[in-house]
């Protein structure tokens, strides 16, 4: 089954509109690469200070946890309190 001329024409000529809207596509989809991967630059320059505060404030939190468990003992020392010691 031969194909006719015109046939062969809307062919091509739907071929061209697929390879610009495909190119179309492609040129979209770097831009919108671009615009995230700008984005993401972003949320990374805000967060790290973010998470230099959450480790400072981590670092400070167990200290004071380590201060207040030792607290009790040094209490019992600073009121004269002796344990019975084995």
């Amino acid at each position: 089954m031969a194909r006719s001329k015109s046939q062969n024409g809307r062919l091509e000529e739907a071929l061209a509109t697929l390879l610009q809207n495909q190119a179309l596509f492609v040129t979209q989809m770097v831009d919108i690469n671009h615009r995230i991967d700008e984005r993401f630059a972003r949320i990374d320059e805000r967060f790290a200070p973010i998470e230099a505060i959450l480790l400072q404030h981590s670092q400070i939190l167990n200290e004071h946890t380590r201060i207040l468990q030792a607290l009790p003992e040094a209490v019992r020392e600073k009121i004269g309190f002796k344990t019975l010691q084995q």
